[in-house]
């Protein structure tokens, strides 16, 4: 692989890092800024919410620039807004630089995985996809920690500076490794492009992530209660148990991105059925704390090993012209996904079922992606023999 996709990584691993790391700095902010952790948490919130957004917005303003411009200045806008959270006197002044923040992530994601797959041949796109989201899964392995663990120690502005340098040394592999676009990039019109990404297939992609997320969110979102209160762990095991789900995430996307390069749909069908599967059979390994440990490694391969057939579907069924509007449109559909999983748990909660029931409604919604998924694949049959016989006609 080349050089260029590790840039993309870097840059994937300080967005991932500013993300999450907020959940492990809650009770700091809120005690600093005298706010309640339930407001706190709103944070996170408006940081999904604000990739939901500003992935097309953002997209669409920067469309006939350079995909090499276009991700510098991506990693310039996170560099900014880390630094701004860094400094945010207040809770308001916070919300906003999160928000700033979160712009640059839906786009950097979407135009990277499409620099990605143009830097590899036909047979590894997948893959190409996967290794820049290894730098989400790392932040997701160490990062995050990291960042709590600086905040516990040296106060949470601490991890927004340090993130703010991880910021600034991805803008400088980035601009020295990632190559020029070399004049492929085309300047389509903003109607040919909207006209794209609303491709049944697209849609059927976009929301097959929605659904597949939702799930994953449904609990990891309460992953800390989940594990104290069903299953029994002290408060000091949950951390060492998230560096396992880490360590799932990572294997979970190079596994993705291996199956998806020898066969998209089945990939797309069946990581979505493992992930359904994996969540419902956690309702009863909660309850024992081997099994539990088991589970959460397993949640962690299932959930990552979605997320390169997807991103791959949805690039391969948009025309050129929309790629990194769909691309962008998928990583914010990623985040409306964590937000609605978030949401729904809660609401599972809320409703008097228990923490022991969030897994098994979590399973319910990865099966409605399964349907999609199902769906996008029988669309898609009809056109293979179709293709192989034009191929076999010398005519053609």
């Amino acid at each position: 692989m080349p050089l260029a996709l590790y840039a993309l990584t870097a840059g994937a691993f300080g967005i991932g890092t500013t993300e999450f790391v907020i959940m492990g700095l809650l009770m700091q902010v809120a005690a600093d800024l005298q706010v309640t952790i339930a407001a706190a948490g709103l944070l996170i919130s408006g940081y999904a919410l604000g990739v939901f957004v500003g992935a097309p917005l953002l997209t669409t303003a920067t469309r006939r620039l350079p995909r090499k411009t276009v991700l510098v200045a991506l990693m310039l806008i996170f560099t900014l807004g880390n630094i701004a959270c860094a400094i945010a006197p207040n809770y308001t002044t916070l919300m906003i630089a999160r928000v700033i923040t979160s712009l640059a992530h839906g786009t950097f994601f979407g135009v990277g995985a499409v620099v990605a797959t143009g830097l590899v041949s036909e047979d590894r796109k997948a893959s190409a996809i996967s290794i820049m989201f290894v730098g989400l899964t790392v932040a997701t392995l160490l990062g995050v920690p990291a960042g709590a663990w600086l905040g516990l120690h040296l106060g949470w502005r601490a991890t927004f500076w340090a993130v703010a340098a991880i910021g600034v040394i991805a803008t400088i592999v980035i601009a020295a490794l990632v190559p020029k676009d070399n004049g492929q990039q085309e300047n389509a019109a903003l109607r040919d492009e909207i006209k794209a990404v609303t491709h049944p297939q697209v849609l059927l992609g976009l929301a097959m992530t929605v659904l597949g997320f939702a799930g994953v969110f449904t609990v990891f979102t309460y992953i800390q209660p989940i594990l104290t209160q069903v299953t029994g762990f002290a408060e000091s095991a949950v951390s060492p148990i998230l560096l396992v789900f880490g360590v799932g995430l990572i294997a979970g996307n190079l596994l993705g991105g291996r199956l998806a390069d020898r066969r998209l749909a089945p990939a797309l069908v069946g990581t979505l059925v493992a992930l359904a599967v994996v969540l419902g059979l956690m309702t009863f390994a909660l309850h024992s704390k081997i099994a539990a440990v088991i589970f959460v490694a397993l949640l962690g391969i299932a959930a990552f090993a979605t997320v390169s057939p997807i991103q791959l579907w949805v690039l391969q069924k948009t025309d050129s012209a929309g790629r990194n509007l769909a691309s962008s449109l998928n990583i914010g559909a990623f985040n409306l996904g964590n937000a609605l999983g978030a949401w729904l748990g809660g609401a599972v909660i809320n409703l008097g079922l228990g923490l022991g029931a969030v897994t098994w409604v979590a399973a319910l919604v990865t099966v409605s992606g399964i349907v999609l998924a199902v769906w996008a694949a029988r669309l898609d049959a009809p056109r293979k023999p179709a293709l192989q016989a034009a191929a076999a006609c010398p005519a053609a």
